[in-house]
């Protein structure tokens, strides 16, 4: 009997270890570790079914001048606040990861092109009405988004999400506070 929960309490403690190594401490989202497993598996599978991915990649604006401003708590906060809201407009078969930074991606598993437009347009507004109250200040939060889709503009995840990166990149280069599709031009 003691040998057993010996073995129970091992297997509980096992779980545990690889639930916090696939997860973001701050925002317990999933991170980039998760990502890079998950993401082939889910690429490989789009491809058998003949479905479309399509990626988001998400920067929060002006996140250094929140921590310059407000204090690096409060950037926290911004970025908890942040992850809530993006996992709460998440169907159960997205997959929303912490990139790195204040960066955050969301893969939308066989959701076309055209439809993740409107997602992200949708994504756009939900974060220019989001604010975040940390002790007596409220921080607006807005995010630039870069689109990018297999099979219409990359096969394989590197260049998917190389893709999406460039789309971020004139994002926010023309303004921020947008969504972009990569295009090759």
């Amino acid at each position: 009997q003691a040998l057993h929960q010996q073995i129970v309490k091992i297997n509980d403690l096992q779980e545990k270890l690889r639930e916090q190594a696939n997860r973001d401490s701050l925002t317990g989202l999933f991170n980039r570790r998760y990502l890079e497993g998950t993401l082939e598996r889910e690429l490989a599978r789009c491809k058998r079914e003949n479905a479309p991915l399509t990626m988001l990649l998400l920067d929060i604006d002006h996140c250094k001048l929140v921590n310059d401003t407000y204090g690096h708590q409060a950037g926290d906060e911004v970025l908890r606040v942040f992850a809530r809201a993006l996992q709460e407009s998440a169907r159960a078969e997205d997959i929303v990861c912490r990139y790195g930074g204040e960066e955050f991606l969301l893969v939308l598993p066989k959701m076309p092109l055209n439809i993740a437009r409107g997602r992200a347009t949708q994504l756009l507004e939900l974060f220019r009405q989001t604010t975040v109250s940390f002790e007596s200040s409220r921080i607006p939060v807005t995010t630039s988004i870069g689109i990018a889709a297999v099979p219409d503009h990359a096969t394989g995840v590197e260049n998917l999400i190389r893709c999406a990166d460039q789309a971020l990149y004139r994002a926010k280069s023309t303004g921020r506070n947008r969504a972009i599709v990569f295009t090759d031009t």
